[in-house]
């Protein structure tokens, strides 16, 4: 059975598919090499060459380089921070030393109620959170930073240069809170409100 005669534009993307698969198949190439002298070809005939894909089907994209990704940042909610400073209030009167004007008032002063102000906060801090040192060695103590020392919980401070291992002193321990009781709300609780006004009658 004779194949219908193929035309000017299946000629050519014949022509196009095939230049590509003999360039990519070395026993193709002897093959073809063999038709055109006139020798006989293998009789184990090989799978058609696709002339239509290489022009209609193009090669596929490299797939586009994605960026790593970027930390999502959070809004921070106020409430636990408004509940902290309403504890802080109400066990040291924290907001209202703040808010006092101390220019009229000397040292002895200051001192005496930066004592009670500092009693109340500590017991605030250790009723509510358990907080540790981010470094077990005592400050002064000399330290190897290796490579890849947490970033977030060591800072590097005076000349930094060069990368790690960093050696220096510990200048401070930091601090750590591994974990947290606050106590629950309520949905009526208006946060906001750190400490109410007070009439007397």
């Amino acid at each position: 059975m004779t194949e219908a005669k193929i035309s000017f534009a299946g000629r050519l993307s014949l022509a196009i598919g095939s230049f590509f698969a003999i360039l990519g198949d070395a026993d193709l190439a002897a093959g073809v090499r063999r038709l055109r002298n006139g020798e006989a070809v293998a009789t184990a005939p090989q799978a058609p060459v696709p002339a239509a894909a290489p022009v209609a089907t193009p090669a596929p994209a490299p797939a586009p380089v994605v960026p790593a990704p970027v930390a999502a940042i959070e809004e921070a909610s106020p409430q636990s921070a408004l509940q902290l400073l309403g504890l802080l209030q109400r066990n040291a009167r924290f907001v209202d030393f703040v808010e006092e004007d101390i220019a009229g008032y000397n040292d002895a002063d200051i001192g005496a109620a930066a004592r009670l102000v500092h009693e109340g906060c500590r017991a605030t801090l250790r009723e509510h959170f358990t907080i540790r040192p981010v470094r077990s060695e005592a400050e002064g103590s000399r330290v190897t930073l290796a490579e890849g020392f947490d970033a977030t919980a060591i800072r590097l401070t005076g000349n930094v240069v060069g990368s790690a291992p960093f050696n220096g002193t510990v200048s401070h321990r930091g601090w750590r809170v591994e974990d947290v009781k606050l106590p629950k709300l309520v949905k009526s609780h208006d946060a906001k409100v750190i400490a109410p006004a007070e009439v007397e009658l």
